[in-house]
């Protein structure tokens, strides 16, 4: 099939815009500089961020700037302690920096006398040498889960806010000294403890009192699972605990809140213990699937014909009948026979475990002209996308889940598909390289989960998928691919979708000669990523292209995926006839995105308003990954890899040129205030301050490194 072409030119509507508008901008700069050369070559050169020559800086004296701006700040901070005893700050904090730069500013000495240091490696896409990120010392000094909960004890609102308020001479929040003081007698005697099922085998604290004197301080007052839910499970080890500490260490409860979320599930999709055991143990049956695959291994489309429906039941038992809690179609020796005598059955008999929808009855995903948020690995969880909905997306995805990992019951992998109630239209993307592995965990997931698509990732470009065959491999397995597609269109009852890039090598696209198949397989919507696994992101996304596979996709809806920072990036990627847009790294560096897309307009938000975005991520990651020291630590991680996003972002008061391109570089400036000018670095160390204003000061010997490094910029 020879190579398509855009006979209308509709993507000049893109890039041509594009490149006007950064001539346009490269021109204006000099002139409007006021004759500073140095400026006005920072600011129009290509590849670089128009920032308005008064903002703009050099790297040391941003970099000082923040440093004085910083002192001054602990100094004011410590002047309420004489002593000097800061107890809120650990006793040694290094910090790895993307340039090799030591917490002091000093380069570090690694090299041996007489030897000259080696060039450092510039790190492009996934980091693979990042430290361990587990505490050796959690387990130690851990609190029994036997004696988290052992005491509960209701409390009325007034209750709530008569409760003291008790800080240490650091002014955080102290969950000792109100254990100690809190003196509201007790209701009711308390139950005792319970009873540890491991014994004296048991590696975790017994003693409340010893593990209140090794806990740190709290990190404020204020319990957010408390406050939204009524109860916080985590008990004594709430690093929020003293909100909710009754005087002799019993667990407090509004009831009146707590009775209200009784009945509700904020989040859905959860992997049950009796499934995963089942999982483990390989006593699913998979009847819908291995029908498929039979059919397919045969040379035939997988489809319910009832001549298949009757071998499969004869020779396997009822179709559906499984250990995973499915309807039970009763068995016997008359099941199949004429219906001449009645069955006896303990409810209603459906049908559906027979009978398969055919592709026409399924339900239909109609979200054309919808913002569709990209499954995003390791940003896109749970708390992300709440902000993203927040501000407007439509449509949310889960992060991509391996197959193999959701049939092994691998708790960590299920946790990817879990679903906000305020997500309404949600679904998941597996990733897989075998149709027999990812026609049996489609339907695992349609009996146990609750979404409205199933997505499959055929864009992953990370050699550690695409060597095994899965990712933007499977547009070259073109056999294999077919069968995932077919077999996992047969046994799910909601519509099947795909996400695919351009092709594997930069010059040979293979989209435009899959989607018309796709179409004819079962895919019931494509979204097409305008690069290739070769690109990466260190071209621009073709929209060209994009404009070509949207005409040879119809009638299949086809999204367009790339490049989307602005407003006018959303109109002119519409222009080019696909049916909506997704956004990935656009709702990284600016979540509000959405908001500017449906209100046609840029938004110069604030930094107070950027800090309060934080500040609710951080509530929701202490919602969904808990409060205790582990949840603390693993939201200060999800929010560390999102800030190394959210520096990229320039300020619209600020920019010479609006709007700003997703591939230019921001140079070094001040920002209008001192937290925008720390929002804009770019270092390790200015990242973690940031999260210490949010969730306290991090634990001694903490490292952290970006799961990714960006290589978009030229």
């Amino acid at each position: 099939m020879e190579h398509m072409r855009d006979p209308e030119g509709l993507s000049a509507t893109f890039h041509n815009g594009l490149e006007l508008s950064m001539a346009e901008g490269a021109k204006k700069a000099p002139a409007e500089s006021g004759g500073d050369s140095d400026s006005a070559v920072s600011a129009s050169e290509r590849g670089v961020a128009p920032i308005k020559s008064q903002y703009l800086t050099t790297k040391e004296q941003f970099h000082h700037f923040l440093e004085a701006k910083g002192e001054k700040l602990q100094q004011e901070s410590e002047a309420g302690d004489p002593d000097g005893n800061d107890l809120a700050e650990p006793r040694a904090k290094r910090i790895r920096l993307e340039d090799g730069q030591a917490e002091d500013g000093q380069a570090e000495q690694t090299a041996e006398p007489g030897q000259q240091p080696q060039a450092q490696k510039r790190a492009r896409g996934q980091n693979k040498g990042r430290p361990h990120v587990k505490p050796t010392h959690y387990d130690k000094t851990r609190l029994c889960p036997s004696l988290i909960q052992s005491q509960t004890e209701s409390l009325s609102p007034g209750e709530v806010a008569a409760v003291p308020e008790v800080t240490n001479k650091t002014g955080i929040w102290d969950a000792q000294a109100a254990f100690l003081v809190l003196s509201r007698p007790p209701s009711a005697p308390q139950e005792s403890a319970a009873k540890c099922v491991f014994g004296d085998r048991c590696r975790f604290l017994h003693d409340v009192s010893r593990y209140l004197e090794t806990k740190p301080a709290d990190l404020g007052p204020r319990c957010v699972l408390f406050e939204t839910f009524g109860r916080c499970p985590y008990g004594v080890t709430c690093r929020f605990a003293g909100a909710h500490l009754g005087p002799e260490g019993q667990n407090l409860v509004q009831e009146e809140l707590a009775s209200d979320w009784a009945h509700r599930q904020p989040v859905r999709n959860g992997l049950d213990k009796a499934l995963q055991q089942q999982l483990r143990k390989r006593k699913i049956r998979f009847e819908r699937a291995e029908l498929a695959l039979r059919q397919l291994s045969q040379g035939q489309l997988p489809g319910p014909s009832a001549g298949a429906v009757l071998e499969a039941t004869t020779a396997e038992g009822t179709p559906g009948q499984s250990d995973c809690g499915a309807q039970q179609a009763p068995a016997g020796p008359d099941a199949g026979c004429s219906p001449s005598r009645p069955v006896q059955t303990c409810g209603p008999l459906t049908d559906e475990d027979v009978v398969r929808l055919r592709p026409c009855e399924k339900k239909r995903l109609d979200i054309s002209g919808k913002l569709y948020l990209a499954p995003l690995t390791t940003c896109g969880n749970l708390p992300f996308r709440r902000i993203c909905k927040r501000f407007g997306a439509d449509v949310t995805c889960g992060e991509m889940a391996v197959c193999t990992n959701l049939l092994q019951g691998q708790m960590s992998e299920w946790a990817l598909l879990k679903r906000h109630q305020c997500e309404d239209i949600f679904g998941v993307q597996l990733e897989g390289a075998f149709p027999d592995t990812m026609t049996r965990c489609a339907e695992l997931l349609g009996r146990t989960i609750e979404v409205d698509f199933v997505d499959i990732n055929v864009g992953c470009p990370i050699d550690l998928v695409y060597k095994k065959g899965g990712g933007c491999a499977l547009m070259n397995r073109t056999a294999k691919f077919q069968q995932i597609v077919r077999g996992m269109s047969q046994v799910l009852d909601v519509p099947l979708t795909v996400k695919l890039r351009t092709g594997v090598q930069e010059r040979v696209q293979l989209a435009h000669r899959l989607l018309p198949e796709l179409r004819d397989w079962g895919a019931a919507l494509v979204t097409l990523h305008g690069r290739s696994r070769e690109q990466r992101y260190t071209k621009l996304a073709d929209w060209e292209y994009i404009a070509q596979c949207a005409k040879a996709a119809s009638p299949m809806p086809l999204f367009g995926n790339g490049d989307i920072l602005s407003y006018e990036d959303a109109n002119c990627a519409l222009k080019t006839g696909v049916a909506g847009v997704m956004i990935a790294r656009g709702a990284l560096l600016k979540p509000w995105l959405f908001t500017e897309i449906k209100e046609q307009r840029h938004w110069d938000i604030s930094s107070s308003e950027r800090l309060d975005i934080l500040r609710d991520f951080t509530s929701y990651g202490l919602e969904h990954w808990g409060s205790d020291t582990q949840g603390v630590e693993k939201t200060r991680r999800f929010l560390l890899e999102w800030l190394s996003f959210l520096c990229r972002y320039v300020p619209v008061g600020l920019l010479e040129r609006l709007p700003q391109r997703v591939n230019e570089r921001p140079p070094y400036y001040l920002g209008r205030d001192y937290l925008e000018t720390l929002m804009a670095s770019q270092q390790a160390a200015d990242w973690i301050r940031i999260s210490e204003m949010l969730l306290g000061p991090v634990p001694p010997g903490f490292v952290f490194l970006p799961k990714h490094k960006a290589n978009a910029y030229k």
